[in-house]
């Protein structure tokens, strides 16, 4: 099984994808983590990474594509995994979509958690004043301003990426807004469907399909038909 969990900052992608992991025996795939793991272990990828972050600049696509590349063919990636923050882009998904091809590897579903923004940041400060309140602290991102800069974010980079794996056939909506278990057991639900149910609405069936069907429809009609002539024939010789 190979997912990808899209939506905005907060919306739960860390919850469900922990669960994820633990149902179906995947691992969740951090680019971020992986780029280090790169680094640490000296392959020629990541000692270029290195190279790279530390004038400062971003590591481009076809690097961290070729770390992804590297990271699922190992022994605990093999019965699929959870891609967490990448792709980020549209030619990020383009160049990841190659990648696996290339090594006869799909996707299985990009699992869109869609909450309503304004909620999502009344969700944030809640949270951010339960752990005050509870004297724990508090990680740098959580707090409304960066909130709001990571939303809009996501909204220009990341969003365009719903419509991507739609056109695709590969999208799966779930309400984010929902409790836990309501959005578990839809993710749960989409990823136990035949493929056919699955299928975008509007996503008309292959022609040649059809027309299969069709002709064997018309073959099966043909001794039925036949059986009704005789029996009219027999029913006017008895006249």
């Amino acid at each position: 099984m190979r997912l990808i969990l899209l939506g905005p900052p907060g919306c739960g992608k860390g919850t469900q994808s922990q669960r994820l992991t633990e149902k179906y025996g995947i691992v969740q795939l951090s680019t971020g983590d992986m780029l280090r793991a790169a680094v640490k272990a000296g392959t020629p990828v990541g000692l270029e990474a290195r190279d790279i972050m530390a004038r400062g600049e971003l590591v481009p696509d076809d690097m961290v594509v070729s770390i992804v590349a590297e990271r699922i063919e190992q022994p605990d990636a093999k019965n699929g995994f959870i891609l967490d923050g990448f792709p980020r882009t549209v030619p990020q998904a383009q160049a990841l979509g190659r990648m696996l091809e290339q090594k006869g590897v799909k996707l299985d579903a990009a699992i869109e958690l869609k909450v309503d923004e304004g909620i999502l940041h009344q969700r944030i400060a809640k949270r951010v004043a339960d752990m005050k309140a509870r004297g724990e602290t508090l990680r740098p991102d959580d707090n409304p301003e960066t909130l709001e800069k990571r939303v809009h974010a996501y909204r220009v980079q990341t969003a365009p990426l719903v419509s991507y794996y739609k056109e695709h056939g590969l999208l799966r909506t779930v309400d984010g807004m929902a409790p836990i278990p309501e959005v578990s057991a839809a993710i749960d639900r989409f990823l136990t469907l035949e493929p056919e149910a699955c299928r975008p609405a509007g996503r008309v069936p292959d022609a040649r399909a059809a027309q299969r069907q069709d002709g064997q429809g018309k073959a099966a009609a043909k001794p039925a038909a036949r059986a009704r002539r005789k029996a009219i024939n027999k029913g006017r010789g008895r006249g």
